[in-house]
């Protein structure tokens, strides 16, 4: 199946909505500029109302490492994801099969140094000059589809109801990460977006059956940090 992060979760109602529309894992972002930054202590108290099956993502951008770690264990988080400059050796200071790297690459030579990466997945996004993420720019897909060939793929980048299906169709990605596109405001869902598109994504499932890879709760169970 093709597994769904929603991003940029900023309240108990909407993560709760989430949850129960069938989301496999919520990303909270810890990065002070962003529009949908959360405080650790907001995160940690709606985390509390999350099922266990239900992946819980930290998003950070350039953190110290101890201050990555710190957050990860006081809000209970499953999976680090890194959305910034982080270097091949700034991961690797991380236990890989819990780690995300997103990346925007350019072009082709933009690949060369995806074999650095250690990682359970890379997450493909789009950048402007002032914005790590959540930009609702469209990402390249067929740079995408490239990663696929040597990482676990998450697609993000501007993916909404009305491209959600040709995203899929065109980069068949095992996961995709779903933000700026479901809102009615910066870190407010808009609940019917929402539930549309997870259905949209769940009947495509049907045709094309994938257990669980990237947010699998079984795999972090039995393998802790």
């Amino acid at each position: 199946m093709t597994e769904i992060k929603i991003c940029g979760i900023t309240n108990k109602e909407d993560a709760i909505f989430i949850a129960a529309c069938g989301a496999d894992a919520l990303g909270f972002i810890f990065y002070p500029p962003s529009p949908r930054y959360i405080s650790p202590e907001k995160a940690r108290a709606i985390i509390a109302y999350l099922p266990p099956e239900v992946v819980k993502v930290g998003v950070f951008v350039n953190h110290a490492v101890k201050e990555v770690e710190r957050i990860r264990q006081y809000c209970g988080l499953d999976l680090i994801q890194l959305h910034g400059d982080e270097t091949p050796d700034y991961c690797r200071r991380f236990v890989s099969s819990l780690l995300i790297k997103a990346l925007s690459p350019q072009n082709d030579a933009g690949l060369d140094a995806l074999d650095r990466y250690e990682v359970r997945a890379v997450l493909v996004d789009a950048r402007d000059k002032e914005r790590y993420g959540g930009t609702g720019i469209k990402s390249d897909w067929d740079i995408a589809v490239k990663v696929k060939k040597s990482h676990s793929l998450i697609l993000s980048g501007g993916l909404k109801v009305e491209n959600i299906t040709e995203a899929i169709a065109r980069v068949s990605p095992q996961a995709v990460d779903i933000n700026s596109g479901i809102e009615s405001a910066p870190g407010k869902k808009d609940h019917g977006k929402l539930r549309n598109i997870i259905e949209i994504i769940r009947n495509i499932d049907d045709m094309n059956c994938r257990s669980r890879e990237i947010w699998n709760p079984v795999f972090l169970k039995i393998h802790p940090t």
